[in-house]
This record gives C-alpha cells, sequence and structure tokens, in this order.
C-alpha cells in the first residue's frame, strides 16, 4: 500500500504543475476546484480516467471556501466541498451537490517519544487543546486517557487551518455536537481560534501535514491518506459511544494492512447512518455519529455543479467523470482507505442528474 500511496504523492506534484499554468492554455481541460480532503482520491482518479479516455482533470486544493466561491462564479467546471451546502444556498447559487466519497479525519501529532496510535483522545480534551485551556502534553487531562503512556512537559503548538476549510468545518461540528461549546464555522469562512492559544495556520491539508511534521510538540487535524503519505503518528480515539477506536492494541500498529482495514470499518461503521437520497439537497454530516465501532471524524466531500450548463459538452464531462470514479474507482479509493460511495446512492445520484442539470440555452438534460 505504501507503494501506491507513493504514487498517489507523485501523481499530486504534477497536477499541481499543471493547476499553475493560465486557464487560457487549459481549454482542453476539465477544471474544478476546492476540498484538499479529496484531493489524494482525485488525483489518483483523474490519472486513470486521461489515461482511458485522454480528458485532463485539472483539480486544484484550494480549500473548500475556495471551491464553493470559484464554481458559483464560472471560474471552475466543478467545485468540491467538505461542507454541504443548504438547499436555499444551493437554490440561490444555482448549483447541485452530490457526495463523491467518504473519508477520516485525524489527530495527528508530533509527540517525541509517542509512535502511531499510541495516544488516545477525546471530544473534550481535543476541545480543551483548541481553545487554549490545556497548554502542556503532560497535563492530567491527557494523563488520565494515557494511563500507561510518558508524555513530556512539552508545550503544545496547535496548528490549525488558516483557509476556509470544509475539514475545519466538519472538525469544529463534532466538537459542537459533542457538547465542547460552541465551535461554528460558516459557509465560506474561517474559525476564529481563540487568542489565547500557542498556534499557527496552514493553508490545506498539505500546509497543516507540513507543520506538524516540522514541528515537535505539534497538533493538527488532517485527512487520513495525508497522515500515512507522510508517516505522521495519529491518535486513537474515543467516539460518541464512549469506545476507543479503531480498536486495535498498539502493537497492531506496527500492521499497516491490518491499521487500514480497522480504520475503513470505522469509516463504514459511520457511513452506515447517511441516507443521502432523502436528506433535502443531500446534506448529510458524518461526524459524532452513533456506533460502537464508528470513527467520530468521518466526512464526505460534495461536488458542486452549476445545474444549467453554458457549455453543455464540459458539463456532460463532468459528469461522465464522477460516473467513472462511482463504477471504476472503488479500489483506488479504498486504497487511500476511502470508503466509496454505496452503490444505491451514486444510482440515485445519477437519476438526479437528468432532472437538474441541464443545457443553459435549450434546457435539455445533459445526462441520459
Amino acid at each position: 500500500m505504501q507503494t501506491v500511496l507513493n504514487k498517489i504523492a507523485n501523481i499530486s506534484a504534477l497536477f499541481t504543475t499543471l493547476a499553475s499554468f493560465p486557464m487560457a492554455f487549459a481549454s482542453d481541460l476539465v477544471t474544478g476546484a476546492g476540498s484538499s480532503f479529496i484531493a489524494p482520491v482525485l488525483y489518483k482518479w483523474s490519472a486513470n480516467y486521461n489515461t482511458e479516455f485522454g480528458t485532463k482533470i485539472n483539480y486544484q486544493s484550494t480549500g473548500s471556501g475556495a471551491g464553493i466561491k470559484q464554481i458559483e462564479g464560472n471560474v471552475v467546471d466543478f467545485g468540491a466541498s467538505d461542507m454541504p451546502l443548504k438547499p436555499t444556498e444551493l437554490e440561490a447559487k444555482g448549483l447541485f451537490q452530490f457526495p463523491a466519497i467518504i473519508g477520516g479525519i485525524v489527530m495527528v501529532t508530533n509527540i517525541p517519544g509517542v509512535g502511531q496510535g499510541q495516544l488516545i483522545l477525546d471530544a473534550k480534551v481535543i476541545a480543551e487543546i483548541y481553545n487554549g485551556t490545556i497548554k502542556f502534553w503532560n497535563d492530567p487531562k491527557i494523563l488520565a486517557l494515557n494511563p500507561n503512556l510518558t508524555l513530556p512537559k512539552k508545550n503544545i503548538l496547535v496548528v490549525y487551518r488558516s483557509d476556509a476549510s470544509g475539514t475545519t468545518f466538519n472538525f469544529t461540528y463534532f466538537l459542537d455536537k459533542a457538547g465542547m461549546g460552541a465551535w461554528k464555522v460558516g459557509v465560506g469562512t474561517a474559525v476564529s481560534w481563540p487568542s489565547g492559544v500557542m498556534g499557527v495556520g496552514g493553508k490545506g491539508n498539505e500546509g497543516i501535514t507540513t507543520m506538524v511534521k516540522r514541528a515537535p510538540g505539534s497538533i493538527g487535524y488532517v485527512e487520513y491518506a495525508y497522515a500515512m503519505q507522510n508517516k505522521l503518528s495519529w491518535a486513537r480515539m474515543i467516539n460518541a459511544d464512549g469506545k476507543v477506536v479503531p480498536s486495535l492494541t498498539v502493537k497492531d500498529f506496527s500492521d499497516e494492512k491490518k491499521v487500514s482495514e480497522a480504520f475503513r470499518k470505522a469509516l463504514q461503521s459511520a457511513a452506515i447512518n447517511a441516507n443521502w437520497e432523502t436528506a433535502p439537497g443531500m446534506n448529510v454530516i458524518l461526524a459524532n455519529q452513533k456506533g460502537a465501532e464508528t470513527w467520530p471524524l468521518t466526512a464526505s466531500t460534495f461536488i458542486l455543479i452549476k445545474k444549467e450548463q453554458k457549455n453543455s459538452k464540459i458539463g456532460t464531462e463532468v459528469l461522465k467523470f464522477f460516473d467513472f470514479a462511482f463504477k471504476r474507482g472503488s479500489e483506488s479509493a479504498q486504497a487511500l482507505d476511502y470508503i466509496p460511495i454505496p452503490e444505491n446512492t451514486y444510482r440515485f445520484i445519477e437519476k438526479k442528474w437528468t432532472h437538474e442539470i441541464k443545457s443553459g440555452n435549450d434546457k435539455v438534460a445533459i445526462w441520459k
């Protein structure tokens, strides 16, 4: 699996290079922007799609807030956000949204002497770290969750997203729903972190990953694939049922296959409660779901596309790409420890494409 992850990192670098070229030279491309959460698997899907069909998907990992603004302003052909828009917002912006992937957010740390899966955290401790109440790694509240772990008296450096982030939305939603205070983040905005926090902001999942990797004593929150690609230690968590997940021993973390299987099981448990077909605007949030095996920081990325397509050829190509991802991208997704969208859900989504997404000129469906 690590070989696969290394390839993904190379693909990511390639697409970052592509993204630097001006749009005027990219008329043959389908363009997208937004969520860094989905970026690792979207790069892989894009490479596979290009190999098979010759169409290039130029995706820029700009953060969910930027992705929403860019699709709203017709800068890109599709946006991606880990924060679903409300039905009223979709209507006002002329957008249709659908989930494309399910993944997990993990707390990554750089604590000298603490390895993979050794640290255990819960919502209360995480909230108090991020609001500045807990300042040292050997705080009694952290030690109470980790009685068999020796933690240093070292300042905690909090790393958070500096950009408008759907990952932050799901992270703060999790803290809020767990009863840990008013952690609010709105559409296209970043959190105003408490001024007493010893912290630093990073742009995208990439930025947080880099900062945590470089700064001893730091903690951050990223999509799981970023932790694995960069060999960052991530913490097990106590979920809404009061269970430590994934349910592994510390020794199990030396077996990457066993860890991946346990993590996917925890994500799948959270996804069982997702009912996109009946939710208005498919607005379903997966954080802090019930279930003994459930990962509490599960999230999904939503694709945003204009309901009226000025260029029906490009619009059809966007839908063709995600049809390819749904039907033939499961293996790539699972290799990166994402959970694919279930077949019954993507069949429902594609029916909605036919009814909702039309040519801007003659109002004819572009997906049949």
